[in-house]
């Protein structure tokens, strides 16, 4: 199997050829910022089953509340969010793809679970087999900015 994608201008694409470990949809404030949305579709392989076929990435990276830190990897052209790892122990080894950036069919695969519906938006009506108010391996060490936090008010 061998799924491609790549960005919004078409400068930077992707070959994936493997299936997904992991697949979720998050509702987290961080993916919220990251999507510009109400969500964002995160599908997990091994580090070395993404292969970037052209195009160059610039990246941001920022520290979570449970102080995890998280790289953001973007086209670096147009911006599109495409690929990010976070250090976290279950995380090791593993690249996030944005789930909304396979070429057609673009949502080939099957979600396994939600997390942080603590703060999903009121119109938002995703069933997923699994769905955490935070995440399983969520273990706050510091209380990030209100703007941040993904209470609902």
């Amino acid at each position: 199997m061998i799924k491609t994608g790549g960005c919004l201008c078409g400068e930077t694409r992707y070959q994936i050829s493997a299936e997904p470990l992991r697949s979720s949809i998050c509702h987290c404030r961080y993916c919220q910022l990251r999507t510009g949305s109400a969500f964002g579709v995160s599908i997990y392989f091994q580090d070395k089953e993404l292969n970037l076929l052209s195009g160059e990435l610039d990246y941001f990276s920022y520290s979570t509340e449970s102080g995890h830190n998280v790289k953001n990897e973007r086209c670096s052209v147009c911006g599109t969010n495409l690929f990010w790892t976070i250090d976290a122990p279950n995380y090791q080894g593993l690249k996030g793809v944005a789930g909304g950036t396979f070429d057609p069919p673009t949502f080939w695969y099957k979600l396994t679970r939600a997390v942080f519906s603590r703060s999903k938006a009121s119109f938002c009506e995703i069933i997923a087999p699994e769905e955490h108010l935070t995440h399983p391996d969520y273990f706050p060490l510091k209380q990030d900015e209100e703007r941040l936090s993904g209470k609902q008010r």
